[in-house]
């Protein structure tokens, strides 16, 4: 499939980036966002490059080509997240790797083999025609060969069990399920795909009504494929929590009741999975350390949440209603824990330190320095967030506490830098290098700017002084 392909292509560019070059491109893309510039596909980029630096920190498995392309129909219906979360109808990205194990393993072992071999030997040859008609055989006889497996089992639900743990994914059931329906109807999906724009921005208008009406079309072959059809529209939108619009649109209401009486039900549940997707990925980040555009994934994840109670009349007494305030509380929960550690952790970066306290010839760790300006970063990108998030009274609190910090602890580390003695005067110009560049993410470049001119006056006059 086009977008597939075109998202695939756009990974291996990432991934081929230094991780310099990965960390300018992530500040540079997240500084348009908080400013409201409309920037084709910029949540897409972000979006894989959190995938690239998640998957080179972790050491994901490789995987091989023939796998790569056997699970190519599957990419609308992968989710990054951990297996056992459910998702309904989409299969973890982490889970093809056991998945391709059982077929090689257990399932057709010498067709597995061999058909690596072959499309090797077919790529080597720039033949992918070839490959793929190798691979879609080769799906064909998976899902026969799971059906041949598995009929046994069909009355007798232990015998069942039994074969599903030699899978060894977190929700087997779910996770074979997902691939044999996808599999068996890869052609009708890839033909509503195709009518598809590469990226819906914003989902609305005639384009609402014709993924209604493409979606409608694909259920009246097989109502089974009726949920796979909604998600592989919400892959192509830039805003997947817009999936809900489709909802309220065929329920022609925006109460919760009314919507839940309609078969686009399951479009409001696999949002707030997504939703609760995301603040597990900002949980993982935030414990990891920042600068994995972690502003835009707090922006997504505001701007899902708000959709979620804009587009939707959610009482709180309802499920989703239920759901989605717990989310909002863990989400709250998360970001009042680093923005309450923010002011301490540029306190103990920049507080002025006697002499005898900094060993000989030293400078701040450049790593702690980047940690601590990230966070700031952060902290001040959780402003624009703030009262969806509830969290707009600490936001204030904490930033204008730091505020005050660097306004009254700049001329004490300049007071430093100009009596510095031999041993401790470059840790003391760290400090004060370090302290300009948080003016930078507080104040603004202007007053930054004046800080580092005071800062290379106080250098010159203790150069002077020595």
């Amino acid at each position: 499939m086009a977008g597939a392909d075109t998202t695939e292509r756009l990974r291996q560019f990432l991934r081929e980036l230094t991780p310099k070059a990965r960390t300018l491109l992530i500040g540079e893309l997240e500084r348009c966002m908080l400013r409201g510039e409309d920037i084709a596909g910029v949540d897409l980029v972000l979006q894989e490059l959190r995938r690239v630096v998640r998957e080179q920190r972790e050491g994901a498995p490789r995987v091989s080509t023939s796998s790569r392309l056997f699970f190519k129909p599957l990419e609308p219906f992968l989710v990054d997240d951990h297996g056992d979360h459910n998702h309904p109808h989409r299969i973890a990205r982490s889970s093809l790797v056991p998945l391709w194990t059982w077929i090689g393993r257990d399932l057709l072992p010498s067709e597995a083999k061999s058909l690596g071999e072959q499309i090797s030997g077919a790529l080597l040859l720039s033949n992918e025609a070839k490959a793929e008609t190798l691979t879609r055989r080769f799906q064909d006889r998976v899902v026969a060969a799971f059906e041949s497996h598995f009929a046994p089992a069909a009355s007798d639900d232990r015998l069942r069990r039994r074969l599903l743990a030699q899978v060894g994914t977190p929700r087997t059931s779910e996770d074979t399920d997902t691939m044999l329906c996808v599999l068996k109807n890869r052609d009708r999906l890839a033909e509503l795909a195709g009518h598809l724009p590469l990226r819906i921005g914003n989902l609305t208008g005639g384009q609402l009504d014709s993924c209604k009406v493409l979606i409608e079309s694909v259920a009246a072959f097989d109502r089974e494929l009726f949920p796979y059809a909604l998600l592989t529209v919400m892959h192509r939108m830039a805003a997947p929590w817009q999936l809900v619009r489709l909802a309220t649109k065929a329920a022609g209401s925006d109460t919760a009741a009314r919507v839940a009486e309609t078969p686009y039900s399951i479009a409001v549940t696999i949002v707030i999975a997504d939703l609760e997707r995301m603040v597990g990925e900002l949980r993982d980040e935030l414990r990891t350390g920042r600068g994995v555009a972690v502003s835009a994934l707090l922006k997504t994840i505001h701007d899902s949440a708000r959709g979620l109670r804009t587009e939707l009349d959610l009482p709180i007494s309802s499920t989703w209603g239920r759901a989605l305030g717990v989310i909002r509380g863990k989400i709250a929960d998360l970001l009042r824990a680093e923005i309450e550690s923010m002011p301490g952790r540029v306190r103990q970066l920049l507080r002025p330190r006697p002499s005898f306290e900094i060993p000989p010839n030293s400078v701040l760790d450049p790593e702690e320095v980047a940690d601590v300006e990230a966070l700031v970063e952060f902290v001040g990108s959780c402003r624009y967030f703030a009262n969806e998030l509830a969290v707009s009274e600490m936001t204030q609190r904490t930033f204008t506490e730091l505020q005050g910090f660097l306004d009254r602890g700049m001329q004490p580390l300049l007071d430093g830098v100009r009596h510095a003695g031999e041993g401790d005067r470059g840790f003391r110009q760290s400090q004060a290098d370090a302290a300009v560049r948080l003016c930078d993410k507080v104040f603004g470049h202007d007053y930054a700017a004046m800080m580092g001119k005071a800062a290379e006056v106080a250098r010159t006059t203790d150069r002077k002084a020595s």
